[in-house]
């Protein structure tokens, strides 16, 4: 631009102001695809219920409800479409030779899931895959922990494999064992509300799935996950996975708990692992507190099965539960 008095050249003004003074982009946070498979019976609605009245205090949240039916069921339609959640409602079948006792559960579900991710996502979208079984209870604060996953990220779960609270064990900020009360000699000692993982990691590993034939009992985490990641490269949560207390959902059944002791397949003294003595607080008996305000985000409930049998009369209006 020329000045007209002076014929000399200035500087234009407008994109100076504009450089200094415009709002900065904002940071597109990643989302959150929780996958839930799910399967009609009695607690059913309850289950859903308890999980979507936290998923709705999550920002950036989408819902993938995987149903185990040849269709998709009117009740969980119409909870969804009430929910207020962002989410997906697919169906698919579990095969009737694998619903015996001891058989691996929700396979085809979850596969299902990632399916449909590989399908509708691509390499622009930013994401995290949880798999969020509906028989759990979430802490909101796990979700802002896994939100910024780089591959595959891992935090302590309460109420699993007979004890307290599992874990893994973190020294130096990398995961070098694995506090457990079942078979810890498993690749991933790991219960499937434990990890989380990104959403480009998935999409980059097509055939990352959920094995059905040779896998046994407690093996689909480690199937996964081995597929993807190395235990070394695991990312630990939750302060190094030390956050550790206990909370029982009130509808949930007493688990059986063992006398806990470190059970890892790597030899580790991390003096941490000793914050399972509670203090005497309990509220309701469903919270007990521990030391060093320690706390876990997510735990491994079920809720106690209910007998429709017992009614000594019948309602003549029919609600739905």
């Amino acid at each position: 631009m020329i000045d007209i008095d002076t014929k000399r050249t200035v500087r234009r003004t407008t994109n100076f102001y504009f450089s200094h003074f415009s709002k900065p982009q904002r940071t597109v946070r990643p989302t959150i695809y929780a996958i839930t498979p799910t399967y009609r019976r009695a607690v059913q609605k309850a289950e859903l219920t308890r999980l979507s009245n936290t998923f709705r205090l999550v920002p950036h949240f989408h819902w993938i409800v995987v149903e185990d039916s040849n269709l998709r069921t009117e009740l969980v339609s119409r909870f969804l479409a009430r929910s207020g959640l962002q989410h997906t409602h697919l169906h698919v079948p579990t095969p009737r030779r694998y619903k015996r006792p001891g058989m691996p559960r929700a396979t085809e579900q979850r596969n299902a899931a990632l399916g449909w991710l590989r399908t509708h996502r691509s390499s622009k979208d930013t994401g995290v895959v949880f798999f969020a079984d509906d028989d759990n209870t979430y802490s909101v604060e796990l979700f802002d922990e896994m939100r910024l996953t780089r591959r595959v990220s891992v935090w302590p779960v309460g109420l699993v494999g007979g004890r307290r609270y599992e874990r893994p064990l973190v020294d130096k900020g990398r995961v070098v064992g694995w506090y457990t009360g079942w078979k810890a000699n498993r690749p991933f000692p790991i219960d499937m509300a434990g990890f989380a993982v990104n959403l480009q990691v998935a999409l980059s590993n097509p055939r990352a799935l959920f094995k059905r034939l040779g896998s046994k009992p407690g093996m689909q985490e480690s199937d996964f996950l081995k597929q993807i990641t190395r235990v070394e490269d695991l990312e630990p949560k939750a302060a190094n996975c030390t956050r550790v207390s206990l909370a029982v959902d009130p509808l949930s059944s007493r688990p059986a708990l063992l006398s806990p002791s470190p059970c890892a397949f790597t030899a580790s003294s991390l003096a941490d692992v000793t914050a399972t003595t509670p203090l005497a607080y309990a509220l309701t008996a469903a919270v007990i507190i521990y030391r060093h305000d320690n706390q876990v985000l997510v735990w491994h409930t079920r809720t106690e099965k209910v007998n429709l049998g017992n009614e000594r009369w019948k309602d003549s209006v029919q609600i739905e539960v």
